[in-house]
């Protein structure tokens, strides 16, 4: 292909749609597959955190239920009693007996026992003065009074929620978790403070984050956070109320403007809360590979997608390029390049809806054609059958049969020539359902005459005859209330076969040349012509009036045919020699007369030689060949006069081209002869029809003037005999590529194109 060829708007559309066709299904397939890769991962993903989550909480759970049983043991043992503690010399083992605790829990930074009402609290390290200790260890939001009253008063377990605490100069985040004891007892007489770092809470549950980056809390049964681990962006403290608020199981949230995945566990045994998210932006980030993959496996297919779509737009693109190009060359030939178009399916389009107008237009004038080559030579088997049946003629019934109509000028009648005009379409094509006939309308090179061909089929009990007569009735009766136009009609004989239609054409014109013996409007039947003869050896006077018709009108095959019926006739009988010579002259001087009254004289030249005979055989071959030169004659006779009468015709119209009532109508008036006739001589004489011709004659003088004259383009339009001036620019620019004035500016001279005025 070559590559002017993607210029085209209509390749590169196929090119896109089965571009489509690969991409559409492929990126739909592609984001289905990554989707449900990322999906299966956050699902694995929050699974894992869900399972990791539940581990911690049961961990803390455990240390938490480990460290009330601490409180239970210290609360019986006798070492820690508040008579021992208070002893001066067993307190130093009841201090060594509190370090005992605290080493027995991992999570346990410092253990702090307080009988309530004293103003000292004991630790592992020892005997420290509340108000050294406040000192000593302060806490941001837990006051001393509330340090001492939440010590004095606190009836059942409780954790304060971490906070920092300065030790000896260091900032430490803790958590304080009070245990009255003795546990479960109305009036507890001490509490047990245990101490506990934050990070040994967050760091149980730190693993589950692994190496996302998130933010893990532990809420307590009040949304409080009891300890937090932030290892991506703070959430905001209206985001931690909704955090804190969520139930158990897996969760896709909105935080800090990000999607978020998050896993919410609770405890059963504290009614604690401990939750992880994790921005969902991270799990992308984990199927790279996977992105690699699908990345490479859809830029190799939309590589061959690409190929392939290519490959199958050319395959479709190119018989459409043919068939334009085939196209481009028979309509240029004809009547130029045709209007431009968006693409070539638009373009051919347009290209047949031309060649169909001007079919429809040509169309009467062939089946004219077609129809009066039947009437001329029958149906030979050399004329074209599809042809036939294209043209929509059907002379499909049992019987068939022709009729010579003509009519006179009226006189007085104002509008002949439309009365005429509405009997020509009225004939054109008639149906008579009530005869189960079909009739078609032949118009004749002779003025105000056609022929109807008449295919009818008819039931046993009626005779044929009786049934022509029937039809013939219908159509006169038709045409008479149709027009003011009284018709006089020649009917031919009626035959079974289509090939004998030139006969019966040869019949009805010699019983229409009868009209002027019976009368105008008179109705003349071939078969009533013939009458009875005296003696059985005459020749029918039907088969030397088809003779004479048949050598008028050069129809050589039903002249030949005539010839051998009548010498058949004699054939037959048993005559003197005188007397059968005188019989065979009776044809030859029907020969000679129809001959010298088409002009034909030279005939008789060779009268000696053709009446010099010895057998009946011989004197058929010679008045055959007499038959054959006197047809010839005719037919190069009306070709010359055909001829000529165009070559009249064709200087006339060159002559008058510029009149704007020059018509197909006013030549055929003025020449006498029909219009479809004129039609088809004109378009085999010059090679194009009369519109055509007009209309190049009067482009050529408008491009003629536009070039040597500054005349306006109006006047010029109007002088060429065309009067709707919008309409010749718009036919001028379709077949120019300009209108009348560019033309003119391209073309013309630079004084004339200075100072024409294009209005």
């Amino acid at each position: 292909m070559k590559w002017n060829h993607f210029k085209s708007k209509l390749l590169l559309k196929y090119i896109v749609s089965y571009l489509s066709i690969c991409l559409i299904p492929l990126v739909i397939l592609t984001v289905f597959i990554y989707q449900n890769a990322v999906n299966n991962l956050r699902s694995e993903i929050e699974q894992t955190n869900v399972n990791q989550l539940t581990q911690a909480k049961k961990s803390i759970d455990d240390r938490m239920k480990e460290l009330q049983n601490i409180a239970t043991r210290i609360a019986f043992d006798e070492q820690l009693s508040s008579y021992q503690v208070h002893h001066p010399y067993f307190s130093r083992d009841a201090i060594n007996a509190l370090d005992k605790y605290k080493v027995t829990s991992a999570i346990i930074d410092e253990l702090f026992l307080y009988f309530r009402g004293d103003n000292v609290i004991y630790s592992s390290q020892g005997l420290t003065n509340l108000d050294v200790f406040t000192k000593s260890y302060m806490f941001h939001n837990w006051t001393k009074e509330a340090f001492v009253q939440d010590l004095n008063h606190m009836n059942v377990p409780t954790i304060r929620p971490a906070e920092l605490v300065n030790r000896n100069s260091v900032q430490e985040s803790k958590l304080a978790y009070l245990v009255p004891i003795t546990p479960n007892s109305p009036y507890p007489h001490a509490t047990i403070m245990y101490w506990i770092n934050e990070s040994m809470l967050t760091g149980l549950i730190e693993s589950i984050l692994d190496n996302f980056q998130g933010n893990s809390y532990i809420f307590d049964t009040n949304g409080q956070i009891l300890a937090a681990n932030n290892q991506g962006a703070l959430n905001s403290k209206q985001d931690i109320e909704l955090l804190s608020a969520l139930g158990p199981g897996i969760h896709s949230m909105t935080l800090n403007h990000e999607q978020h995945s998050v896993v919410s566990i609770k405890s059963e045994v504290n009614g604690w809360t401990y939750v992880t998210s994790m921005p969902s932006a991270q799990f992308f980030s984990r199927i790279f590979h996977i992105q690699t993959i699908i990345v490479y496996v859809f830029c190799i297919v939309v590589l061959a997608g690409t190929v392939i779509a290519i490959m199958l737009a050319r395959r479709q693109y190119h018989p459409i390029f043919n068939l334009m190009e085939y196209a481009k060359l028979n309509t240029e030939s004809v009547s130029g390049t045709p209007s431009p178009a968006s693409n070539e399916l638009e373009w051919i389009q347009k290209t047949l809806h031309d060649y169909s107008s001007r079919v429809d237009i040509q169309e009467p004038y062939a089946r004219n054609q077609y129809l009066f080559m039947m009437l001329k030579h029958g149906n030979a088997s050399y004329m074209n059958r599809d042809l036939m049946d294209k043209l929509g003629i059907q002379l499909d019934r049992t019987h068939h049969f022709v009729i010579h109509m003509g009519w006179d000028v009226t006189p007085g009648l104002q509008d002949d020539l439309h009365e005429r005009q509405v009997i020509m379409e009225l004939l054109t094509e008639v149906e008579i359902p009530e005869y189960e006939a079909h009739a078609y309308g032949v118009e004749l090179p002779q003025p105000d005459q056609l022929a109807l061909l008449i295919s009818f089929t008819t039931e046993l009990a009626i005779p044929v005859n009786i049934r022509m007569e029937q039809i013939v009735e219908a159509l006169r009766i038709s045409v008479m209330e149709s027009s003011n136009l009284i018709p006089a009609i020649g009917v031919g004989t009626c035959y079974t076969t289509l090939e004998q239609l030139n006969q019966s054409y040869i019949e009805a014109s010699s019983a229409f040349e009868c009209r002027m013996v019976n009368g105008k409007g008179s109705v003349t039947f071939f078969d009533k012509l013939s009458y009875t003869q005296d003696h059985a050896f005459w020749i029918p006077k039907d088969v030397l009036l088809k003779l004479a018709q048949s050598l008028k009108q050069g129809s050589h095959d039903v002249a030949i045919h005539m010839v051998g019926n009548a010498l058949a006739n004699v054939k037959n009988e048993k005559l003197t020699v005188p007397l059968l010579r005188c019989i065979c002259f009776d044809i030859l001087n029907t020969m000679l007369k129809t001959a010298s009254e088409m002009g034909i004289n030279d005939v008789v030249q060779d009268l000696p030689n053709i009446t010099s005979f010895d057998s009946l055989e011989e004197l058929e071959q010679k008045l055959l060949r007499l038959a054959s030169q006197i047809c010839s004659q005719v037919e190069q006779k009306t070709d010359k006069e055909e001829r000529s009468l165009m070559d009249q015709i064709v200087a006339y119209i060159d002559e008058h081209y510029t009149d704007y009532t020059l018509s197909l109508e006013t030549i055929s008036l003025k020449y006498a002869i029909s219009s479809s006739y004129f039609s088809r001589s004109f378009k085999e004489k010059v090679g194009t029809n009369f519109s055509q011709y007009i209309w190049q004659k009067r482009m050529e003088e408008v491009i003629r003037q536009l070039l040597t004259t500054t005349d306006s383009l109006k006047d010029i339009i109007n002088r060429v005999g065309y009067l709707d001036t919008p309409n010749f620019i718009r036919k001028f620019k379709k077949e120019t590529g300009h209108t009348p004035g560019q033309y003119r500016k391209l073309f013309a001279s630079d004084e004339i194109a200075s100072t024409a005025e294009d209005v």
